[in-house]
């Protein structure tokens, strides 16, 4: 009988591990646009400028991330992106950092 009941309790603690699991969840970064991500609609704006943060750290090929600096430029997107919500965010990346693709 105990084994029994061990046994549910596994299977009932396996069902419930593999059920809460979050499905995966895939961003295309240049469709978001300034509204959804100062309004934390897709995700923390802070994720999302980590993200490219790498991505225009990899084009140039430099591995240094500067932490402060980081911060300062998702501060100006994010001041940016609060006054122009249509803009592309991306775009506005771009135009508040001066890169171009």
């Amino acid at each position: 009988m105990k084994t029994i009941i061990t046994t549910m309790i596994v299977l009932a603690l396996a069902f419930t591990a593999s059920s809460s699991a979050s499905a995966q969840v895939l961003l295309d970064v240049s469709q978001i646009t300034c509204w959804q991500f100062v309004t934390y609609k897709v995700t923390n704006p802070r994720l999302i400028a980590i993200w490219v943060s790498g991505y225009h750290h990899g084009k140039r090929g430099d591995t240094v991330v500067d932490t402060q600096d980081l911060e300062a430029k998702a501060d100006k997107i994010e001041e940016y992106c609060t006054k122009n919500p249509d803009v592309p965010m991306m775009e506005a990346v771009e135009t508040v950092l001066g890169e171009k693709k």
